[in-house]
Order: structure tokens, then sequence, then C-alpha cells
């Protein structure tokens, strides 16, 4: 039953249903020099609204109700809506306000519904803000129009016929798809097999990274930022065709972007990695500034902490005069700097509650860095070579990278150590990715590409992951200043007892000492090197670094409550 296009899964059958190809290139052109990445957004567009009846037909009035009705209201001078009531058309007559309507004494005043508290700091509302957040912003856009632009930057948009009517004709949901190949950067449709792409974006760059706001989704903007081989950064409304241009010409740093993030849950902070060790944070509404970041040379040690390079508009320095800040020194990016290694950051997630960032590294480092202290909490080390690729577990409990080593790793940075290595791929790791929904707090799916051409399922138990008899790992009883993973364990400490010195450097354990996860499958892949994949509800996307996008339909999940097919996830893992 398999073939080129399909595979059997323990869950069911998938089969490609779509593809999608970038323009065809000549014979003599070069290979695409930086991989294919995608990104993903789901809108829901509105219901088309119903043929508007007169409020006359909704009442049973006709024209001469509304006559009468008119001459009432000029004879009294006051006019009385559907919502007023005869006190109030009394007040408004004598020009007093209207009275308080009467309460109940018994009755309860309505509360607010209480949600998280929004994280303080960097990523957080200005310090000294009334409730913490002050007024709120409004939603901006971006100021180009990218049809008539004279950027040289900007080569070509080529757009679908009659694209505007489209969106206007779509309803429910819709997922979008993003993508880049060679100095083009793709926006198609998933499920509509479409020949030809909503829209091309043609670049005097390469594009390498980009990533869609979906705090800001909606039927009329999208907001998507694009990095680039030059280090410039695009912000990109394909509906509405407009951009603007951050660090222009590599202003604050002309490093290549390697991955670009928006800041969950925030409309307009988004970080940026770039191939000389840095992340940056940038806000989409703010003008480069001129900013000289510190070297982080000296005794800095990569290995150990994060050299933060504050701008004289960074929140910290609001915070310290007491919210008020420096009115002569006007905000502009980057909001911070992060020196995190002395090689490039190949790439970098953040954590389900927005408080951390696992990045990875050519120095062959996975660094969780705290966000709002801007510390790094732990460091861990490969088995060998270079990190490739990263991901963190819906539930926050569990971090996965894939490497040089051909092997995945399962880390808990809440025990700080690795539980697991997953063995199948024969060559380096290109992507990782998470099934939210086939991960249910007990066991866990993910797929892995590689350059071997295989795409891998792997499914693993937190129950069956021990700790093995060996091992060899520091323990660290305290960390920064905010609430950090090794709360849990601080509290082993009595009251007065001093800190230990944070130990955040963890050397790979060897073979021995590590579980290790078997495939649930391998499917050949029978194309170019895969370089992404992503899990969608209906599909499993993956893409190849000559940009050819494939969706593969997922199987029909089990209702509710009944048994997974395939059985348990334990069956893949092996103790030793």
């Amino acid at each position: 039953m398999e073939s080129e296009l399909t595979f059997v899964a323990p869950e069911g059958v998938y089969s490609v249903t779509e593809d999608h190809k970038p323009i065809p290139v000549t014979h003599n052109a070069p290979t695409p020099t930086y991989p294919t990445r995608l990104s993903t957004a789901t809108v829901r567009f509105p219901a088309p609204k119903p043929a508007a009846q007169s409020l006359g037909q909704l009442l049973g009035g006709g024209k001469d109700f509304w006559k009468d009705n008119a001459r009432g209201a000029a004879h009294d001078g006051v006019s009385v809506s559907s919502s007023d009531t005869p006190d109030d058309a009394a007040a408004a007559a004598s020009g007093s306000p209207p009275p308080d309507p009467p309460q109940d004494r018994d009755a309860t005043p309505p509360t607010p519904a209480a949600g998280p508290d929004p994280p303080r700091g960097l990523f957080g509302p200005p310090a000294g803000a009334p409730g913490g957040g002050g007024k709120r912003r409004p939603l901006t856009r971006p100021k180009h129009n990218m049809r008539t632009t004279s950027s040289t930057f900007i080569t070509r948009l080529q757009s679908a016929e009659g694209l505007a009517r489209a969106l206007a004709a779509k309803q429910g949901e819709v997922t979008f798809l993003f993508y880049n190949s060679a100095k083009n950067f793709y926006w198609v449709e998933a499920g509509a097999k479409a020949k030809e792409p909503l829209a091309r974006v043609a670049f005097a760059a390469h594009p390498t990274c980009h990533d869609v706001n979906r705090a800001t989704l909606s039927h009329e903007h999208l907001d998507v930022i694009i990095g680039f081989h030059t280090g410039d950064l695009i912000w990109f409304d394909p509906i509405n065709s407009r951009y603007a241009r951050l660090n222009k010409q590599g202003r604050i740093t002309n490093s290549p972007c390697t991955a670009v993030r928006w800041v969950p849950s925030s409309p307009n902070l988004f970080l940026v990695s770039h191939a000389d060790g840095t992340i940056i944070v940038y806000d989409k509404d703010r003008d480069d500034g001129a900013f000289v970041p510190g070297g982080g040379n000296g005794e800095w040690n990569p290995l150990d902490s994060v050299f933060v390079s504050i701008p004289p508009w960074h929140p910290a320095h609001a915070a310290g005069a007491g919210g008020r800040g420096d009115k002569d020194k006007t905000t502009k990016n980057p909001v911070s700097h992060w020196r995190v290694a002395r090689r490039s950051i190949v790439d970098f997630v953040f954590s389900p509650d927005v408080k951390y960032v696992a990045a990875i590294s050519e120095d062959g480092c996975l660094r969780v860095i705290d966000t709002l202290a801007e510390q790094l909490v732990d460091c861990y080390a490969a088995y060998f070579g270079a990190l490739t690729c990263v991901a963190w577990s819906p539930d926050g409990r569990f971090i996965i990278t894939g490497g040089q080593d051909d092997l995945v790793n399962i880390f808990s940075p809440w025990e700080q150590r690795v539980i697991a290595r997953c063995q199948g791929h024969s060559s380096f790791l290109s992507a990782l990715a998470f099934d939210d929904v086939r991960c249910d707090g007990r066991t866990y799916r993910f797929a892995s590409v590689g350059e071997d051409n295989k795409l891998i399922l792997w499914d693993f138990s937190s129950g069956i992951l021990h700790r093995p008899k060996l091992h060899a790992h520091h323990h660290r009883l305290s960390v920064a200043s905010t609430l950090s993973l090794s709360a849990r364990r601080s509290q082993a400490l009595p009251p007065d007892a001093p800190a230990p010195p944070a130990e955040r450097y963890h050397p790979a354990p060897s073979r021995t000492e590590v579980a290790i996860v078997q495939p649930v499958l391998v499917k050949p892949l029978e194309a170019d090197l895969p370089t992404a994949a992503a899990f969608l509800p209906r599909w499993l996307l993956t893409a190849t670094r000559a940009g050819h996008v494939r969706l593969w339909i997922r199987p029909l999940l089990p209702p509710a409550g009944s048994p997974r097919r395939g059985g348990s996830a334990a069956g893949g893992q092996d103790p030793e």
C-alpha cells in the first residue's frame, strides 16, 4: 500500500494531497543557498452578512407609523430611542444626568475574569504604568505600499488574479502557508489545490527565515516578519500588500538572520538570531537606532552567561528611573541585544509560557535563557558536532534537539538532564516538530527529517523513560532572580542557607547512561533533501531545500475517550 506519496503509521495512512513547487529555474541557476523554511497561519473568515432588513419591516410598522413618530418627537423636543427609559428622556429634556438604575443590595458586582499575570520587564508592559499596562497600544500597519514602491530591495510582487475578491468570498477557517525558496517568498492556501500561489515576492536578497504573528491574526491583515542573509528584516502584510523595513542595510547588524520568532501574545515584539552568535529583540513599530553593542569578550564565558548590551531606551533604564525614563531618549530598535555564543545561533524556540527561550548554536550547545531576567539558565552540550534543529513540547516539559551526531536528544529542563536519545537517522538532522494533536501529557509524538532523506515518526512516554543506574550530572539548587526551572530543587535548602554556585554547563552523558528511543515509522523521501516539517490538525507538512512543499493528509483521530490505534507509545523505547 505504501508508495512515494503514501505511508502507513500505527494510527492510519498518510498520503500526499497537495504539492507546491517554486517557479521553474533555468538549468544554469545556482542551487538555493539557504534552506526552505515553513510558517503557517490559520485565519477565521467571517460568514457573509445576510441582506439587511429594515427596522420597519422587523417591527411591522409602515411609513405612516414613522411619520407619526417623527411628529411626536418634534412636538416634544426630545427623541426617545428604543434603549432609553422614560426617566432617561426626562433627564435629557431637563439637561440633568439620568438617575442611577436601581441595584439589588444583595447582588454581587461583576468581576472581570482573572487571567494570567502579565510578564514584567522586557516582554511586559512599561514599568510604572497603572496596572502594569497604561494605555493600550493601537495596532499599527506597515507604512509602504509594496505595489508602488521604488525600493530596489523588492524586485517584484506577483499576486493571483482576483486575489481581493477571492479573499472577500472566503468563509470559516482558512490555513495559509508561507515558505522561501532562492530569493522568493511564497504565500499559498493549504487545501485549495491552486496551481499558482496567492502571492510571490521577489527580493534582491535571500530570505532565510520568517514567522507569522498569531496574536494579531485577522481576515483583514497579517503580520509576517522575514529575515534575510544581509541582516535586513521586512515586516510584511500580504493581505494588504504593505511592508516596512527594519535593520535597513544592516544598521544594527549586518550578520545573516538565522531564525525569527514573534513573542507569543505580543502584537509588536519579536526576536531574531544571527550568524554572529547574537539574539536581538525588536519592536516592529520602532525605527532603527544608532547602537553599538558590547563585544562580550574578555572575561565573558558563553557557557556560563549571556552578555546583554542594554541600549539607552531599554526598559531597565525606565524602571531605574522610577518608571519615568528620559524623555530625550526616543525608544528605538533594538529593544535589547544578547550575545549568546561565539559561533552562529542556528535556531531558537519559546517555551509555552514565554518565560524561556531554547537556543541552539554551531558550538554544539543547547542554551535555555530566562527571557524576563535576560540570563542563562542552563547550557547542555551535544554528544558530537553542531546542533541543527530544536523544538519545545506543547506542555513545556521537554526540549528536543537534532544535530550532526545523527541523534535526537530529549531534554528535561526541570530535571536538567538528557532523558533519552532517539536513534534512526544516518545523517545530519534538518528539522523537528511536535504533533500537538498526539501529545497528551503522557505520550508524545514528534517528527524529524534529515539529510538522509528520511521522515521519521517518534513516540515516547514520560513514564517509561527512567533514570539509568549510571549517571553523572551536576545538580543546581538555585538560578537567576526569577522563578526558575530549578525552583523545585531549591526547596531542599534550609531557609537561611546560602545558595551554592550555579553550575549551568552540563556535558553530554555517554551512550550507556541514557535511554534509547526507537522509531515508530521510517519513511524514505524520494526528492531533494528535506529541510522543514510541521504538523497541522489536518496535515503533516514537509519541505525540501529547493522549495518543494508537500501536504500529507492525516488519518482521522479516534473519538474522545477511545483507545488510540497502534497501542501505547512506550513500545518504541529501550531502557538501555
